[in-house]
C-alpha cells in the first residue's frame, strides 16, 4: 500500500446526463422526414440533418401545445363573464408565462394588469396588440406569430367573450418553454458534444476502455464514454477500517465521495489522476472491482371515432396530439384495467415538478440524491416528462393523458440542474426506490460504459422483484448502451407513428421491446406542457405498461411481467426478434388480456402449470 502511484492514470467519475427531447408536430400519416435506409449505415452528416428536422418538428409542436393549452386556460377564465383585476391577478398567478393582461372592448382598456414589461417589449409587441384590439372589435380571436426581443421570443393573443358587447382578453406571452425545449433537445439528440469537456472534470474515452477520444461533434457521443478525471469507484471485499481509510487519505490525498452499505467507496484525490487510482487499488488491495466514476446521457391524429371497448378521454390535448397511446392499444387496454394506486413506479431522472396541474395526487415521497436537503424538484423538464407519460391524470379536462389512471410516481432527482448525474447518484437513486417501495423503476438514461458500481444496485432491485425499465439512446448505433444493456434490465428503443424504427433510437441484439418515441406531449416544468422525442419518450411507455400488468396481476414476479410484455408485443421488422425492435411494439390490450382471467397463466406460463399439474397428479 505504500508503494508510489507513477504512471497510475485516474478513474472516472461514472455521472449520468440526462438530456430533455421535445415534442414534434407529426400526424400519423405524415412521412418520415428521413428515408429509412435498407440497413443501419449512416450516411455523413445525414444523422445530424434529419436530428435538426426532428428538434424544429418538436419545437413547433410544443409551440401548438403552448398555444392550445393557452387557448383553452382563458376560455374556462372567459366563461365567468367580465374580467376584473383581482381576476386577472389570479390568472398571472396560475400562468407566470403571462406578462400583461388587458380586458378591453376594443378601443377603451377597462382593466389591466401586468408584471414588468420593459418599454423595448411593449415597442416590440405593439403592432400584434393592436392587431388583437382590431379582432375583439369585430368579436374575433387573434393570434400573433412569435416575435423577439433580447433573445427571448412571445407572442400575443387576444380572445373575444361570448357577450354581445364584442369585448374580450388580450395577453402577451413569453414563450421561455419552447426555447427550453429547443435547448434540451439539441442535447437529447447529441447535435452538440455533451456533456461538453471541462465540465465535472469530464475526460472522454473510448467505451469501456481508458484511451483517450475526442468529441468535437454531436454525433461522436456514439463512440464515447465520458468519466471524472480524479474520481474512482472501488468495491473492497470487506468494508474498510477507520485506520486504513485514514492511511489512505494520508498517503494519497484522498476524500470520501461517497460511500454505500456495500464496501463501496467513492474516492477523489487532489494527487492521482484515475489510472494511477485503479492500477494501485487493483495492485494493493485485490478489490472486487475498481472503476471510474463515468457519466451516463439521457436517452422525448386526427379524432377517429372509438371502437368498441376502448375509451377516449376528454382531456385537452389528447384527442388532436397524442397519437402514440392510440398506436399501442392502449384506450382498448383500459377497458381491462386503468391501473391501481398501490403500483409506484420511481423515475430516476432531473426530479418532478411536484405543483404540475396534472400530476396532483399522483405523486408519493421521493428524495433528492443531488442535494438531500431539497425536495426532488425538476431544474430540467426531462423528469417531469416523464412522469407525465407514465401517470398524468386521466380524463380531467386538463392537457395531456397519461398511460395509467391510478399508479404512483415516485420522484427521485438523480441527476443535476444540467442533466447530469454520477453513478453514485443513479445507484443510490434505484436503491432508494427498492427500499422505499418501488415496483417499476424508470431509467430514461444511459452511456456506454458498463460500471459494477451500478450494476450491484441492479442486481439488488432485481433480486427484490423491482421491474427494471431503460432507454437504449438516441445515437442510431449498435454499440450496447448502459444501464439498458444489462441483462437484468428491459431495455427499450423508440417506434416513429409510422411503426418504424425511429432514425435516432440506438439497435442491437440487447433490444427488448420498442414504443412510441417521437413528439410525445407530456407535462412540462412550469405547469406547462412540451412535446419531446427519443428513446427516453419510449422508456415510460414500457414502465407504465409494466404498472398496468403488476396492477392485473399482483402475483407476478418482476421476470413474468418482462416476460408479458415481449410476449405481446406486436412484431415489426423481420419476423421474431431483431435489433431494431426487439420483440416488437409494445401492445397495451394485448399484454393485460394475456395476464387477467383464468386462463391467463395456461396461456402464459405453460411449463409452471404443466409442472404444478403433474405434482397435483402424483399425489
Amino acid at each position: 500500500m505504500r508503494r508510489t502511484l507513477q504512471g497510475i492514470l485516474l478513474t472516472a467519475a461514472f455521472v449520468m446526463v440526462v438530456v430533455p427531447l421535445l415534442f414534434r408536430d407529426w400526424s400519423p400519416n405524415q412521412p418520415s422526414p428521413m428515408p429509412h435506409a435498407a440497413s443501419n449505415e449512416r450516411l455523413p452528416g445525414q444523422e445530424a440533418v434529419y436530428k435538426q428536422k426532428i428538434v424544429q418538428n418538436d419545437v413547433a409542436a410544443t409551440e401548438k401545445l403552448s398555444r392550445a393549452q393557452t387557448v383553452a386556460d382563458i376560455r374556462r377564465y372567459l366563461s365567468n363573464g367580465e374580467f376584473t383585476v383581482p381576476e386577472m391577478k389570479r390568472l398571472m398567478t396560475v400562468h407566470p408565462e403571462m406578462r400583461l393582461l388587458e380586458w378591453t372592448d376594443g378601443n377603451k382598456k377597462h382593466a389591466t394588469e401586468s408584471a414588468t414589461v420593459p418599454a423595448a417589449l411593449w415597442k416590440a409587441s405593439a403592432p400584434y396588440w393592436e392587431a388583437g384590439r382590431q379582432a375583439i372589435r369585430h368579436g374575433k380571436s387573434y393570434t400573433s406569430p412569435l416575435f423577439a426581443d433580447q433573445g427571448k421570443s412571445y407572442y400575443v393573443m387576444a380572445h373575444a367573450s361570448a357577450s354581445p358587447s364584442h369585448s374580450g382578453l388580450i395577453s402577451l406571452i413569453s414563450s421561455e418553454v419552447i426555447q427550453s425545449v429547443e435547448r434540451h433537445q439539441r442535447r437529447n439528440m447529441r447535435l452538440i458534444p455533451y456533456p461538453a469537456e471541462g465540465r465535472y472534470r469530464v475526460e472522454s474515452v473510448v467505451p469501456n476502455t481508458l484511451k483517450d477520444t475526442t468529441v468535437r461533434k454531436g454525433e461522436d457521443n456514439g463512440n464515447a464514454s465520458h468519466y471524472s478525471v480524479d474520481e474512482v469507484v472501488v468495491k473492497f471485499r470487506t468494508p474498510l477500517t477507520d485506520a486504513q481509510l485514514l492511511q489512505l487519505r494520508k498517503s494519497l490525498d484522498l476524500i470520501v465521495v461517497r460511500q454505500t452499505r456495500r464496501q463501496t467507496y467513492v474516492f477523489r484525490s487532489k494527487k492521482h489522476k484515475t489510472e494511477e487510482l485503479i492500477a494501485y487499488f487493483n495492485s494493493e488491495w485485490n478489490p472486487i472491482y475498481a472503476e471510474p466514476h463515468y457519466l451516463y446521457l439521457t436517452n422525448e391524429l386526427p379524432e377517429e371515432p372509438a371502437s368498441e371497448g376502448t375509451i377516449v378521454p376528454n382531456d385537452t390535448l389528447y384527442s388532436e396530439y397524442q397519437w402514440n397511446l392510440p398506436q399501442i392499444a392502449t384506450e382498448s387496454g383500459w377497458s381491462v384495467s386503468k391501473g391501481s394506486d398501490d403500483i409506484v413506479v420511481a423515475v430516476i431522472d432531473t426530479g418532478v415538478q411536484a405543483d404540475h396541474p396534472d400530476l396532483q395526487g399522483r405523486l408519493v415521497e421521493g428524495v433528492n440524491i443531488v442535494d438531500p436537503s431539497s425536495p426532488p424538484e425538476d431544474d430540467v423538464g426531462h423528469g417531469t416528462h416523464v412522469a407525465g407519460i407514465i401517470s398524468a391524470s386521466v380524463n380531467n379536462r386538463e392537457g395531456v393523458a397519461g398511460m395509467t389512471w391510478y399508479t404512483k410516481i415516485m420522484p427521485i432527482k438523480a441527476l443535476d440542474s444540467t442533466g447530469a448525474g454520477s453513478t453514485y447518484s443513479v445507484a443510490e437513486g434505484v436503491l432508494w426506490a427498492v427500499d422505499h417501495g418501488a415496483d417499476v423503476i424508470n431509467m430514461s438514461l444511459g452511456n456506454y460504459a458498463q460500471a459494477e458500481f451500478l450494476h450491484d444496485a441492479l442486481k439488488y432491485a432485481y433480486d427484490h422483484g423491482v421491474v427494471l425499465v431503460a432507454a437504449s439512446g438516441n445515437d442510431n448505433t449498435d454499440r450496447p448502451g448502459f444501464p439498458a444493456a444489462y441483462p437484468e434490465v428491459l431495455a427499450v428503443a423508440a417506434t416513429d407513428p409510422d411503426k418504424s424504427r425511429a432514425e435516432y433510437s440506438n439497435y442491437g441484439d440487447y433490444i427488448d421491446i420498442a414504443a412510441p418515441g417521437t413528439s410525445i406531449p407530456s407535462t412540462y416544468p412550469g405547469s406547462r406542457y412540451a412535446a419531446l422525442s427519443g428513446t427516453s419518450m419510449a422508456c415510460p411507455h414500457v414502465a407504465a405498461l409494466a404498472s398496468l400488468v403488476r396492477a392485473v396481476n399482483p402475483q407476478l414476479n418482476n421476470e413474468e411481467v418482462m416476460d408479458v410484455l415481449r410476449r405481446t408485443a406486436r412484431d415489426l421488422g423481420p419476423e421474431g426478434k431483431d435489433d431494431d425492435f426487439g420483440y416488437g411494439e409494445i401492445d397495451v390490450k394485448s399484454a393485460l388480456q394475456s395476464v387477467s382471467g383464468a386462463s391467463a397463466s395456461l396461456q402464459l406460463y405453460p411449463t409452471q402449470v404443466r409442472r404444478q399439474l403433474e405434482r397435483l397428479n402424483s399425489q
